[in-house]
């Protein structure tokens, strides 16, 4: 038990201090801090602030016409995030109007004509690049459409009852059920939008950490091994005590570096520019479904120890470094699939494939996830996962174990599948 602590120990120090390890968790705190902060990074460089002064534009009218003032006196709807104010102004020619028009200040001007009817006499805008800004031109067609129809009510309608003709109509949504509300008739519960977010970052989170420190397991053995080390390391510690600290010792690794990628995002959450982002994506925490977080927890462990436990045993049959990724190949194939299966699923968590998947243990730890979070799925079947995937665990590290005690001392080409075998009766544990 002391030399398994010694190599765990040793392990995690000497991993958690290499130069990959340090920059491939820096690029990727990074990318998250720079990906979490463009759209403020966006509004910074466009010199737009959330506090931007309305546009100001001047309306010139005498006060005999009542379209001018019902225009001044114009209240957008509640929610409108149009910014414009209009200003009165007796003359194109007034000293006020005139400056703000110099100093860009003022962006222009609206005149008003003869009128022909009843309702708003034909308007003229006035600038210096002779433009109007599709904002402002959609907030004075709103505005100008409520004052005509005013005008043309001539008080047969309140003002209340000509902003409620332009009010917007709000419209709900309900999802539907397959057969009109599942078997008992209740409606089914609505996944959060949050438990979506926090499913996809725990596949992309959990796939990278399992592939990561799967490869830096393989590459250590390898590289022992074709130093000649191994042959050191072997007379002070035993092949299995070696082969579960290491896989230990990098379990920890891992979890650290999910624990600064969480703290990450949390930490840029945090920032005020990024106060109301979750709001602003119609995200609420606490919907989120923190059976996700328990359960997520349990399947990465499981599933790190499942392709550990592989890339050491592919690790200990290869005697060169430059073969190591073509030896590697079959296991980070499956890793793949792992990851895929679940995150093409998002959309269609309970397909057939998403349910046969999260019982196959290669594919079940995120597959499983997957359901788990955004998917229907009974207690029982996620016992029943577990337990498969308990099982070949069980089954991979008694494996593993033989394979790694014949194999990390035989040298020269790989060995085949047959002499491995053969090696592998010759010990027994």
């Amino acid at each position: 038990m002391n030399k398994l602590g010694t190599i765990i120990g040793f392990t995690f120090k000497n991993k958690a201090r290499t130069k990959s390890f340090t920059i491939t968790t820096l690029i990727i705190v990074l990318l998250i801090t720079i990906g979490m902060n463009i759209p403020y990074f966006i509004d910074k460089f466009n010199g737009e602030d959330e506090a931007a002064e309305a546009a100001r534009i001047g309306v010139v009218a005498d006060s005999g016409i009542p379209a001018a003032a019902l225009l001044l006196d114009y209240t957008a709807p509640e929610g409108s995030d149009s910014k414009v104010a209009l200003e009165s102004y007796a003359s194109p020619e007034d000293a006020a109007l005139v400056k703000g028009l110099d100093e860009g200040d003022i962006e222009g001007y609206l005149t008003f004509g003869t009128a022909a009817g009843g309702g708003v006499p034909p308007v003229t805008y006035h600038s210096k690049d002779g433009e109007l800004d599709q904002d402002v031109q959609m907030y004075l067609q709103t505005a100008l459409q409520q004052v005509n129809t005013q005008l043309i009510a001539e008080g047969k309608l309140t003002p209340e009852e000509v902003s409620a003709m332009f009010a917007p109509v709000s419209i709900g949504t309900e999802q539907l059920s397959g057969s009109a509300g599942g078997a008992d008739g209740a409606a089914p519960e609505e996944t959060s939008p949050i438990n979506f977010v926090i499913v996809y970052v725990l596949l992309i989170l959990f796939f990278m950490s399992i592939m990561l420190t799967g490869n830096m397991i393989a590459a250590e053995v390898t590289a022992e091994k074709s130093s000649r080390i191994m042959e050191i390391l072997i007379t002070s510690a035993s092949p299995l005590t070696q082969m579960f600290g290491k896989v230990i010792g990098v379990f920890l690794v891992g979890l650290m570096q999910i624990g600064i990628l969480v703290a990450t995002i949390a930490a840029n959450l945090l920032l005020p520019h990024n106060a109301g982002v979750l709001a602003d994506f119609d995200l609420d925490l606490s919907q989120m479904n923190y059976g996700i977080l328990v359960y997520g927890l349990i399947l990465y462990i499981l599933g790190f120890f499942l392709y550990a436990l592989m890339y050491a045993a592919v690790g200990s049959i290869v005697s060169r470094t430059e073969e190591l990724g073509q030896a590697t190949m079959p296991v980070m194939m499956l890793g793949f699939v792992n990851y895929y299966i679940p995150t093409f699923s998002v959309a269609a968590p309970d397909t057939l494939l998403v349910k046969i998947a999260s019982y196959v243990p290669f594919t079940s730890p995120l597959s499983m996830l997957l359901r788990i979070g955004i998917g229907e799925v009974a207690v029982w079947e996620i016992a029943v996962s577990l337990v498969i995937l308990v099982v070949t665990i069980l089954f991979f590290a008694w494996l593993a174990a033989k394979i790694y005690r014949t194999g990390v001392l035989m040298y020269g080409k790989r060995p085949s599948i047959k002499e491995i075998r053969k090696a592998m009766k010759a010990y027994k544990f």
